[in-house]
């Protein structure tokens, strides 16, 4: 029997405990190991070499979706499954268009779970039942610009400046990276956020996301 090599990535020591208690249960899965944000995720990766990551969305510092993002950019193997209560349209398709083989939610049952993994190490892509409900929906959905409109005229509060950390916020980078590509310091970048926040009237970097996106600028636009 092959074994299945799973590297756990969450900031809830609690959510990885169970986690871990439910893939080994399962004879054929073993998780190599543990990371409680998304810079570390992509170290061990790196260092373990799993076959499947189980990557939570919001973590401290660098993001599940970063992090895949991260991973895919660096060439791993690793397929990463990312497993949140966050089930937006945006949210799926940015994970998705980051090198995602999977969207599951924290509400999947345990047997789904073992499944779910076994099923992307073999190379099948894995949605949840209510993420995939949720994609079909919006693909089917009559035409309606109305929140194109409203993020538009969201966007168009921020100056040109504010626009392009609301981008590279959008397409998953963390402030670091936004500084190295906009040539600006850290603090200046945290204060540029900090404004977009303000002025979107968001309080987190999934919403710009979801703004930028609805606007029709994000990653993937026509």
């Amino acid at each position: 029997m092959t074994t299945v090599r799973v590297v756990l990535a969450d900031d809830d020591p609690l959510v990885r405990a169970g986690l871990r208690m439910i893939l080994e249960g399962a004879p054929d899965l073993r998780v190599v190991g543990e990371a409680s944000d998304g810079h570390q995720a992509v170290d061990l990766v790196e260092r373990e070499l799993p076959d499947v990551v189980l990557m939570d969305i919001r973590m401290p510092g660098t993001d599940g979706l970063a992090a895949t993002r991260r991973l895919r950019e660096r060439g791993a193997t690793a397929r990463v499954v990312i497993l949140t209560t966050f089930d937006t349209d945006e949210t799926v398709l940015t994970a998705l268009r980051h090198g995602a083989a999977g969207y599951l939610l924290k509400d999947t049952p345990p047997a789904d779970l073992v499944l779910a993994v076994r099923k992307v190490a073999a190379g099948e892509p894995i949605l949840s039942a209510a993420v995939t409900t949720r994609l079909i929906a919006a693909v089917t959905a009559a035409p309606d610009d109305s929140r194109g409109r409203a993020a538009r005229a969201l966007l168009d509060r921020l100056t040109d400046r504010e626009r392009e950390v609301a981008h590279a916020v959008a397409e998953g980078l963390t402030n670091t990276e936004i500084s190295r590509l906009l040539f600006m310091g850290v603090a200046t970048v945290k204060t540029h956020v900090g404004s977009v926040f303000a002025k979107l009237e968001v309080t987190n970097r999934v919403q710009v996301a979801r703004c930028v996106h609805d606007a029709g600028e994000g990653p993937g636009a026509n």
